[in-house]
């Protein structure tokens, strides 16, 4: 089994930042791509950002230049920088990872429980 927990989350007011960290752990053996999408009430999940495992990115329209997502390979960590938030950007955050559990296996993906970002004055 592989388990990802996301940390960070909480209440920050516009115009404020917040670290989002993603942790995976259990049976791994090679992680590929990681990201982080979000879910806002009433709304589908929509892709925030992603990194595979040689740190390119990608982001969508609306964080660009405000976000930027990173990783640890060693810690088999995925993190979010979010600054410049705004009213908008309130939902659920999930982690997401493409996880290997054992050599010569299939790929599966898995997902965080999600972790609550809320921007409010």
């Amino acid at each position: 089994q592989v388990q990802l927990v996301e940390s960070g989350g909480g209440l920050v007011q516009p115009g404020g930042s917040l670290r989002l960290s993603c942790a995976a752990s259990g049976n791994i053996f090679s992680i590929y791509d990681m990201g982080w999408y979000r879910q806002a009430p009433e709304k589908q999940r929509e892709l925030v950002a992603t990194i595979t495992s040689s740190g390119s990115t990608n982001y969508t329209d609306s964080v660009k230049g405000r976000f930027t997502i990173s990783r640890d390979n060693a810690k088999n960590t995925v993190y979010l920088q979010m600054n410049s938030l705004k009213p908008e950007d309130t939902a659920v955050y999930f982690c997401n990872a493409a996880v290997q559990p054992k050599k010569f296996t299939s790929v599966n993906n898995y997902w965080g429980q999600g972790t609550q970002v809320t921007v409010s004055s």
